[in-house]
C-alpha cells in the first residue's frame, strides 16, 4: 500500500477509466465496451479530446470527475519518479503531438494518448479492454462508415479554417 499513496517509489500513475455509453453495464462482462481514459499523475488527471482547431487537444481535470462521462474504475499502472516540474514539462511537451484537430476514434483517441503517457512514465501499457473497440475496428476499416475509416493519405486543405493567418503559438487565437 505505501507505493500506492506515494510515500515510497516516486509519485502514484493511475488510469481512470469512464463508461461512454450506458451499454458498457452489459459489455464490459464481454471484455469490450466504449471508453474513455484519463491518466493521474501528481494529483491531477489528463487526459486528450477532439476540438476543430490545430491546437493541443490535452486537458486536465480533478481526478475521476472528467465532464461528460462517467467514472468506472481505476487502474494502478506504477510510479513515476518525474517531479511535478518534470511532468508538467513531459506533459507540455508529449501534447503538442495530440492535436484536437487530429483526434480520431480508432487510429488517435484518449486512451492512445494515455497509453503513450502510461508507456513513457512505468514502461506498461494500458489494459488491453480500454481500447479493444478500437483495435478491432482498426481491423475491420473497409466496413466502417468513411467519416471514421482510417486512411494513410489525409487530404490536406487549401483554405485556412481561420478568418485570419494562424502562427503556431501565438496564443491570442
Amino acid at each position: 500500500m505505501e507505493a500506492q499513496n506515494g510515500s515510497c517509489g516516486g509519485a502514484p500513475v493511475v488510469l481512470n477509466v469512464y463508461d461512454l455509453t450506458p451499454m458498457n453495464n452489459y459489455l464490459y462482462w464481454f471484455g469490450l465496451g466504449i471508453f474513455h481514459s484519463g491518466i493521474e499523475v501528481h494529483g491531477m488527471e489528463y487526459g486528450f479530446g477532439a476540438h476543430q482547431f490545430p491546437a493541443s487537444g490535452v486537458f486536465e481535470v480533478e481526478p475521476k470527475s472528467c465532464p461528460g462521462f462517467i467514472y468506472r474504475r481505476s487502474v494502478w499502472m506504477g510510479t513515476t519518479d518525474l517531479s511535478r516540474a518534470e511532468f508538467r514539462s513531459f506533459i507540455e511537451n508529449l501534447a503538442g503531438k495530440y492535436n484536437g484537430n487530429t483526434y480520431h476514434l480508432i487510429s488517435k483517441n484518449c486512451n492512445h494518448f494515455t497509453d503513450d503517457v502510461c508507456k513513457s512514465l512505468t514502461k506498461k501499457s494500458i489494459p488491453g479492454w480500454v481500447n479493444r473497440l478500437a483495435r478491432v475496428g482498426s481491423f475491420f476499416n473497409c466496413l466502417l462508415p468513411e467519416s471514421i475509416q482510417v486512411s494513410t493519405v489525409r487530404h490536406v486543405p487549401t483554405q485556412s479554417a481561420f478568418s485570419g493567418e494562424f502562427v503556431p503559438g501565438n496564443s491570442s487565437y
